[in-house]
């Protein structure tokens, strides 16, 4: 009987370092290595596109390759992880495309078209604005680890803008540092900046060398944008745009 425990912990460790090992495998096949490759990534993803262009960069600390393509009236962008390949980023923007303002379109059939396209995602706002002279819906919601912005044409209801993001957990990590200020403290400190206001977005990320909290916030009349030193709390970058 003790052989036979013997054989079968070998047999266990063995399959585990077996699986450790084609994980670690599929991972390097994976990585990117270079902007040709990050290049033929993107253009598997979106055939017959046009490359506008290729950045490598860092992003949260994270090695990212980001992608600029052209297809048609879309113009894609694509965040790929360096590391494994992953998309953490997708998005495209329709060109070219005009109508006029006409009767808008009520918020919750905007809502309705935009819970259609992300299908059990959770509205975490809507927004009338002006863009290019067109009155737009401005929608974001969050599904599982993912953000998404969605832009509608008000009147047409017509899709214009797509794009989601990864949380990263990469950032998630990071804000957990001791000496950082947290998230609840960036919230109260735009709120204290923009009193009345409800906040949509809190994301930990670093600009320009500097770890900050990424603060979006709404009112009735405004959107509102913060960008406080994660270490100091100082207001680095304060934005605020019309809602209509």
């Amino acid at each position: 009987m003790k052989d036979i425990k013997k054989i079968k912990v070998l047999l266990l460790t063995t399959c585990s370092i077996f699986a450790a090992t084609a994980f670690s495998g599929a991972v390097q096949a994976n990585k990117i290595t270079g902007i040709t490759q990050a290049r033929n990534k993107a253009l598997k993803e979106v055939k017959n596109a046009t490359i506008l262009d290729v950045d490598k960069d860092y992003d949260d600390g994270v090695l990212v390759y980001d992608v600029d393509l052209l297809k048609g009236k879309k113009k894609y962008n694509i965040v790929y992880r360096a590391s494994d390949g992953k998309k953490i980023e997708y998005g495209w923007e329709l060109k070219g495309y005009y109508s006029k303002n006409g009767k808008t379109i009520s918020k919750s059939s905007c809502q309705k078209l935009a819970l259609n396209k992300v299908k059990n995602a959770t509205v975490m706002s809507i927004v009338n604005k002006t863009d290019d002279g067109m009155q737009v819906y401005k929608v974001k919601l969050k599904k599982g680890d993912k953000r998404y912005t969605l832009e509608y044409h008000a009147s047409t209801g017509k899709l214009m803008e797509y794009e989601w993001e990864v949380v990263s957990s990469a950032i998630a990590s990071s804000s957990n540092n001791n000496s950082y200020i947290g998230e609840n403290k960036a919230k109260s400190i735009a709120l204290d900046r923009v009193p009345g206001a409800s906040v949509i977005k809190v994301e930990f990320d670093t600009d320009d060398g500097r770890d900050v909290y990424e603060v979006e916030l709404i009112d009735s009349s405004f959107e509102y944008e913060l960008k406080i030193d994660a270490t100091t709390g100082q207001i680095v970058e304060f934005d605020q745009d019309d809602l209509d």
